[in-house]
């Protein structure tokens, strides 16, 4: 069986069956919710979600028509057999969470866990299951003494392979020896200590260091900001493709509304210089670039916090202009905080925590504050009432109201 999936338009997937299909595989899609048929393409149209192209994939899979023959088996005409190696592996790993609308980064993740697994039980040697994935994780808690949290995304990725590449599904996993999740209560900084860190921070840096407390976002949200993500008449950020590719709205700090427009003409001006010399071209996101060819040289699209240089491809000539690198605001947040004095283990995300901690202290109610995080689980946003100052420190006994 033969079946491609790829975008139809911003809102749909087309599903478009190659070869000879059978009623198991055809109600693989009808039973999908909000599914279409376009007669005249002659494909199938399921929205462009994750839960819609989740259960579409688990159709496919409980058809059974994806298994691997018997081993003595010749496959008929119509059966695909999966026999590949591990670089297809990967590639259809990739292709499925893409589909799924994973991030780049937590595809990178994925890939590198199954090359790891795949590594030391090769496909063509070993017909890996269950007791590998046992023996795989077990090892990463035993010797490679990793987090919790590090061997979850490795079970994660292991388990994505087998169910949608392999198409089995590894169920007993009770016999894992697993890292030891402890919890830990975030690095916070007093009010004082972000007017420090930030005071000793100069430019555009320093800029995006007043968005990252004032906002609670993430360092990689902030840099993916785009022009047109402002919106100054209603006070408010827009955070598109945020963690688990969800938008959401953020304040926009009212005392840093001049600074910003101050920016956004520096980077206007930089903008028209590229324009000038023929480039000031920016990647658009999802199918945006092959509808509207010129949208990206549109002041609009162009990244907030630009990088100083053009990039350029030495073979084509081509150059363009990407949003500032993390690691040299990561640098200069850490160097601010060597300056300061500060004896902690801190970093850009701790904006974020302290973002949280102090909007508690303020009074807001902690859903408030789970929304502007984009917290799926208010569980997570609860990590901040800890650090609030409201145990032992923050009771007063008894005795002392005598």
């Amino acid at each position: 069986m033969n079946i491609q999936i790829k975008a139809f338009d911003d809102n749909y997937l087309s599903v478009s069956f190659m070869d000879t299909f059978n009623s198991a595989m055809l109600n693989s899609v009808r039973n999908v919710p909000g599914r279409m048929y376009h007669a005249e393409k002659k494909t199938w149209m399921i929205p462009d979600d994750r839960k819609t192209a989740q259960i579409f994939l688990e159709n496919l899979y409980h058809t059974n028509l994806f298994n691997y023959a018997e081993e003595n088996e010749e496959p008929a005409d119509d059966d695909y057999k999966l026999q590949e190696n591990q670089d297809d592996s990967i590639f259809k790993v990739k292709s499925l969470l893409k589909v799924w609308h994973y991030s780049q980064r937590t595809i990178e993740c994925y890939e590198r866990w199954i090359k790891d697994f795949l590594e030391k039980y090769p496909e063509d040697k070993i017909n890996a299951g269950q007791k590998e994935i046992n023996e795989y994780l077990t090892t990463l808690a035993v010797r490679g003494k990793v987090s919790a949290s590090t061997q979850n995304q490795a079970l994660a990725a292991l388990l994505f392979y087998f169910r949608f590449v392999k198409c089995e599904n590894p169920n007993d996993l009770e016999s894992v020896i697993r890292a030891k999740k402890k919890p830990r209560i975030p690095v916070v900084f007093s009010r004082q200590e972000v007017r420090d860190v930030i005071s000793y921070m100069s430019g555009s840096k320093q800029l995006a260091a007043k968005l990252l407390y004032g906002t609670g976002m993430r360092l990689n949200e902030l840099l993916n900001l785009r022009i047109l993500d402002l919106d100054f008449d209603r006070g408010e950020i827009i955070i598109r493709y945020g963690k688990g590719s969800k938008d959401r709205r953020v304040m926009l700090p009212q005392s840093l509304v001049l600074e910003l427009k101050l920016h956004i003409r520096k980077v206007k001006k930089i903008h028209e210089s590229d324009l000038k010399d023929g480039w000031g071209c920016v990647p658009l996101p999802g199918k945006m670039a092959e509808k509207y060819p010129d949208a990206g040289k549109e002041f609009k699209w162009q990244w907030l916090f630009p990088q100083k240089n053009r990039w350029k491809n030495e073979q084509t000539g081509e150059q363009g202009r990407w949003h500032l690198d993390e690691t040299l605001l990561q640098r200069a947040v850490k160097q601010a905080i060597l300056e300061a004095g500060i004896n902690k283990n801190a970093s850009c995300h701790t904006f974020r925590h302290s973002f949280a901690t102090h909007l508690l202290e303020n009074g807001y109610d902690i859903r408030t504050v789970q929304e502007l995080l984009g917290h799926s689980d208010v569980k997570t946003t609860q990590i901040y009432t800890h650090v609030l100052n409201k145990g032992a420190n923050g009771v007063v006994s008894p005795l002392d109201r005598m």
